[in-house]
């Protein structure tokens, strides 16, 4: 199955139709007046459906298994046909659209199935997906102006040459894959005036995504969120909450995370931990969404 560790639990809700088409209009009495020997067709296929969704995984192999929080079917009798309508929706990592399709396709072939015995010529068509909303893509507005990034690494060992940096250069390579324009990348050591001059500047210069990496752990020359605290005009606490509470559905050391936000002027600045795995995941757990924030200003 297709990796989706790296996805957040977002509200994801899906549509889907099929059609049934019978060849006479006492078929459709039948089914009205629940005289089908089978039993009653519609909620039988409803049921069926509500099978189906549950066990979509264990039929469909790439499908991944999920919790389903609500499903409801919806039947209407145009004529000669029966149009089935599903609408399935959870909380999750992926989407429930090929969960709503394989219900109506059951609730489709169970009606064919009850109603064989008296109607020969039963048509299954038009199933569809409807509609799907959920994940990155339902937040992912599209941006009014190109956004501008920068990113600074603070580390002594890698200025020293001790270590190589790849936490900035992970942040880099995401920040640029979501269409941002990276306009500098820094390493400095962990010293905080020269980490408030650079900000400053940057800011200055209208650079709207400030990217800090390192410096926010527990050791002593670890000072980049005193640093970028005192130059925030307004905090935004809600993206370091986010940060990190994705960060412990993954480890239990990302409680340890003193990551930070907020504004200065126009400029948002956040302040990612140092390792490579942790900078990439915070990341993750906030961008396309948090782009939206310059819309908004």
């Amino acid at each position: 199955m297709v990796n989706i560790l790296h996805k957040s639990h977002t509200l994801r809700r899906a549509t889907a139709e099929a059609t049934v088409k019978v060849g006479n209009s006492s078929t459709i009495d039948a089914i009205q007046s629940r005289r089908v020997p089978k039993g009653d067709v519609l909620e039988m296929a409803k049921t069926a459906g509500l099978f189906a969704v549950k066990r979509t995984s264990d039929v469909i192999p790439d499908c991944h298994p999920l919790p389903v929080e609500y499903t409801a079917f919806h039947f209407e009798i145009r004529g000669l046909e029966i149009h089935i309508r599903v609408d399935v929706a959870t909380i999750y990592k992926t989407g429930v659209e090929v969960e709503a399709m394989h219900a109506v396709s059951i609730a489709a072939l169970t009606m064919y199935d009850m109603l064989k015995p008296i109607e020969k010529s039963i048509e299954i068509s038009h199933i569809r997906l409807v509609e799907k909303t959920g994940g990155k893509s339902s937040f992912q507005k599209p941006l009014i102006k190109e956004i501008s990034a920068v990113v600074v690494v603070c580390s002594n060992a890698i200025t020293s040459g001790k270590k190589e940096d790849t936490a900035g250069r992970a942040v880099k390579h995401k920040i640029e894959t979501l269409g941002a324009t990276i306009k500098a990348y820094e390493v400095i050591p962990d010293d905080m005036n020269q980490l408030r001059t650079l900000v400053e500047k940057y800011s200055n210069e209208g650079i709207e995504i400030i990217l800090v990496v390192g410096g926010t752990g527990l050791t002593p020359t670890d000072r980049t969120p005193e640093t970028l605290t005192l130059l925030f005009d307004r905090e935004v606490p809600g993206i370091a909450e986010t940060m990190r509470s994705y960060g412990q559905q993954r480890t239990p050391h990302a409680m340890f995370s003193r990551s930070v936000a907020g504004m200065l002027n126009k400029s948002l600045i956040i302040g990612l931990p140092g390792s490579t795995q942790g900078a990439a995941e915070s990341i993750d757990a906030i961008f396309p969404a948090v782009m939206h924030i310059f819309n908004r200003l």
